[in-house]
């Protein structure tokens, strides 16, 4: 291994002399640079060199590479202030991209199935344009073919680096042989096509011999539109009723050449799509970039073509309901049929269209999905995000869209579509609307309904009741305190506590002031968790309540509130770690009785985890803080025979 190394650190010689002759770097920086080379190459002839080596030593030879082109560019400026001619390139000046690429060539061969390493190898060449690019694309696309970005990437340097189009587009379809279902690959075979359609039609009119674009630009359609309803503001009607012939020639002429270019992109358009749905059947994702791209350009009897998807996707997706949510969103966009009316009157009048299509989807597709996203749909429409512009056309008819967003909302449990999702959003547009009996009312009756397991809605329910209550008085009476008692104690008492977490939560803030009804829910906690068992790690009942009982009553309390939850059969970890963490920082403020409650906890939670590494060493670090070299010792000992595997344990301890 030496003697490699030796071999190709002499070889290394050459450019290391030039560097040093054409005052780039000094006899110490060589030596620094070569006892650099010699490490990194060491770790490269090592039985099984990692990823990591490779790198490190690209990433070295970059940095001393990206110096040597700096002082280059000093070395020349001072040169060119003395009159010295521009000296040409020399050994050294290649190199560095030689050694870069080698290393490359040397960890994609180890680590072939690493594409991510591939990739950062093609762009290293793409940008240092060394030459090496078309073999190392040859490497990548024999070793991963079925990567679509592989033939995507190298299509995309075909086309736009070499400016091969016809490479590109074998590798396209090669690409597309070897990986039909892909999705990316079929849409930028579409998109490079039309690309190359629309460079050639540039071309031509930079020539003057046509006119206009196959992208779509409505700007252009406007400006258009309003010339030719303004003629009489650029020629006299004498010069245009002179100028009529020649024009109209003029004009089939250039409609001909623009045809010619539309007709031949509606072609390749409708052979790529006809092809693709061939392949991908069932993708409706598929078939909403293709139509983008429809939308994108101006092609010849796109209409037609764009009816033609349309019908395609309903024919397929009808029972989907992301295709009817895609297609009521489709009419906000497009301009199509109220080209005449104002910018209100159009925002008004596709909203309507959408409505009617939701409401024809769920004619289609009666589901909690397509629910769900038809009110997602009216939520957007009666209250738009920040940043779009509310239409005042559209404000005015918000009253009723709020009225059929609550038909939706019934309708969806007519159907028996309803979900803990759905009702929540129902009851919820109640309470911004204001109208807190009904929405009172309403989760009363979904609460006793299918959806009463639902913690959700229970809690909902339970902050509309406390909203009640509180708004009526400032202090509640006790029999309204009671009634909120027991609707919590009907669903916390069949809930298991991890999916109650939010509702325990919630009673013990709100009776924290209320000792009688406050220590009704620590018998219910302590019968919970004598069912149920204690958390080990997570949300920890016990350790919230007595959190709790500290804040209101203090230490002694708290002491007395955590016996009572030790004394369960199966307490759990999460209790003891948040005991020992209360005695400990009382310890650590003086408390006598601190250290030697937080030793009878860890003794205790020892007896039942002695395997868990973290528990010793927590104990470990406490007496290292806070005990004597004795305690000390006897914990480390009592951990190294106790514990199966030591290893993580000692590790801690040297670190």
């Amino acid at each position: 291994m030496a003697d490699v190394v030796q071999y190709r650190l002499e070889r290394m010689v050459d450019e290391l002399d030039d560097l040093e002759r054409r005052g780039l770097f000094s006899r110490l920086e060589i030596a620094e640079i070569v006892k650099q080379r010699r490490k990194y190459e060491y770790r490269l002839k090592r039985p099984s060199p990692l990823k990591q080596d490779y790198l490190s030593y690209i990433d070295y030879e970059t940095q001393l590479d990206a110096l040597r082109r700096l002082r280059k560019k000093a070395v020349a400026r001072e040169g060119g202030a003395r009159g010295n001619k521009k000296k040409k390139q020399s050994f050294s000046d290649f190199a560095g991209v030689s050694r870069i690429v080698e290393i490359y060539r040397l960890a994609v061969t180890r680590f072939k199935g690493d594409i991510g390493l591939w990739f950062r190898y093609l762009e290293f060449c793409r940008q240092r344009r060394n030459g090496r690019m078309k073999k190392a694309l040859a490497q990548v696309i024999r070793f991963h073919p079925k990567v679509p970005g592989v033939w995507i990437y190298a299509a995309a340097w075909e086309f736009d680096n070499n400016l091969n189009v016809e490479a590109a587009r074998a590798l396209m379809q090669s690409g597309l042989r070897v990986c039909p279902t892909s999705e990316d690959l079929w849409v930028e075979y579409l998109r490079m096509e039309l690309t190359y359609l629309n460079k050639l039609k540039a071309r031509k009119v930079a020539l003057g011999e046509d006119e206009g674009t196959l992208v779509r630009d409505n700007r252009l359609v406007d400006e258009k539109q309003w010339r030719d309803e303004n003629k009489e503001l650029f020629m006299s009607l004498q010069d245009q009723k002179e100028n009529d012939v020649g024009l109209n020639v003029e004009n089939k002429d250039s409609e001909m050449k623009l045809d010619l270019f539309r007709q031949q992109g509606l072609s390749v358009l409708r052979t790529v799509y006809s092809t693709a749905v061939e392949a991908l059947p069932s993708s409706f994702s598929l078939r909403k970039r293709l139509f983008e791209i429809l939308e994108a350009m101006d092609l010849a009897q796109s209409e037609e073509m764009r009816k033609e998807m349309l019908n395609d996707m309903k024919r397929d997706f009808s029972t989907e309901p992301e295709y009817w949510d895609w297609l009521a969103r489709l009419e906000i966009v497009d301009p199509r049929s109220t080209q005449e009316m104002s910018e209100g009157e159009t925002l008004l009048s596709q909203t309507q269209i959408a409505v009617q299509v939701y409401e024809e989807a769920l004619k289609n597709v009666p589901s909690a999905m397509m629910f769900n996203l038809y009110t997602k749909f009216l939520m957007g429409v009666i209250a738009p995000k920040e940043e779009e512009n509310q239409n005042s056309v559209l404000s005015n008819h918000t009253v009723d869209y709020m009225s059929h967003l609550l038909t939706v909302y019934e309708k969806a449990e007519t159907m028996g579509c309803i979900t803990e999702d759905l009702a929540c959003q129902h009851i919820s547009f109640y309470l911004q609307l204001g109208r807190l009996d009904e929405a009172r009312k309403l989760a009363e009756k979904l609460c006793n309904g299918k959806l009463s397991d639902s913690v959700q809605l229970w809690l909902l329910r339970v902050s509309i009741e406390i909203r009640s209550v509180t708004n009526d008085s400032p202090s509640p009476s006790k029999a309204d305190l009671l009634s909120i008692f027991e609707l919590l104690r009907k669903v916390l008492m069949n809930v298991s506590i991890s999916k109650a977490e939010s509702l325990w939560l919630m009673a013990l803030k709100f009776f924290a002031s209320q000792k009688h009804i406050f220590e009704k829910l620590v018998e219910m906690s302590l019968f919970s968790l004598a069912k149920d068992g204690g958390s080990d790690n997570g949300f920890s009942l016990s350790s919230a309540i007595i959190n709790f009982v500290l804040q209101k009553n203090g230490i002694q309390h708290a002491r007395e509130m955590y016996k009572r939850f030790l004394a369960l059969p199966r307490p759990g970890l999460a209790v003891y770690k948040n005991c020992i963490e209360l005695e400990s920082n009382l310890a650590s403020t003086g408390d006598k009785d601190g250290l030697v409650n937080a030793r009878k906890l860890y003794e205790s939670a020892l007896a039942t985890y002695d395997q868990n590494v973290s528990l010793w060493q927590d104990y470990y670090s406490m007496e290292i803080k806070m005990g004597t070299s004795e305690t000390v010792t006897a914990v480390h000992w009592r951990a190294r025979k106790t514990l199966k595997d030591t290893t993580a344990f000692i590790a801690s301890q040297d670190l």
